[in-house]
């Protein structure tokens, strides 16, 4: 690659990385529906016509969103279910984790709420399968903790879809907590609460069976 097309290829990436920012920043109060071209060209300051040499619409700029929104989630639940053994260990630091993330990226687990039942196909679609794929990783996690004879992949799968909405609903519960930064007691409310929801979750996997 020649110095003037590595130059222009570093200037489409962060122009790229400039228009998803900024669309992140407005989603902070709206959603992808309501949100206009112009609107996120005029934040960056480049003319509509640029945004075509990114995205194809708003659509796909949303879709890329949720790719960068859900990709860390999925490798940090799946190394802490994987690498913790007792059932307490992996609740106390599945909470904490989600907690930590939620601080270090509102916007995204913002966007991610609003937007799972939004009014746009594809960035909707696009999220039931990221949490899809999330959903094959923790049942990649639990499989070798749970004896095949009692556990055929149909229940197992079942178990990771149920961990990965109270993941999605934790993480929520924790934005709405974290809005208010005075308010340590609601966030501390949401981390014990969705203990007591994995703990219960915990008990009904290790007796699933006993029927």
């Amino acid at each position: 690659m020649s110095h003037t097309s590595g130059v222009r290829q570093a200037q489409k990436e962060k122009t790229r990385r400039a228009l998803m920012d900024a669309a992140l920043r407005l989603l902070e109060d709206q959603s992808l529906s309501s949100l206009g071209l112009r609107e996120v060209t005029r934040a960056v300051g480049v003319a509509p016509a640029a945004f075509y040499r990114h995205f194809r619409d708003l659509s796909d700029l949303g879709v890329a969103l949720v790719e960068e929104c859900l990709s860390s989630l999925h490798h940090m639940i799946g190394a802490i279910l994987a690498g913790q053994d007792g059932d307490e260990e992996r609740i106390e630091a599945t909470v904490d984790a989600v907690a930590e993330h939620v601080r270090r990226y509102p916007a995204h687990i913002r966007f991610i709420a609003r937007e799972r039942h939004g009014g746009v196909r594809p960035v909707r679609q696009a999220i039931a399968a990221e949490l899809d794929r999330f959903a094959d990783e923790v049942a990649t996690a639990f499989c070798p903790q749970l004896p095949a004879e009692s556990w055929p992949p149909e229940d197992v799968r079942m178990l990771a879809e149920l961990y990965v909405d109270h993941m999605v609903m934790t993480a929520t519960a924790f934005l709405e907590a974290q809005a208010d930064h005075t308010e340590a007691a609601d966030e501390r409310r949401v981390a014990a609460t969705a203990r007591k929801q994995l703990l219960l979750i915990s008990l009904g996997r290790h007796h699933w069976h006993d029927a």
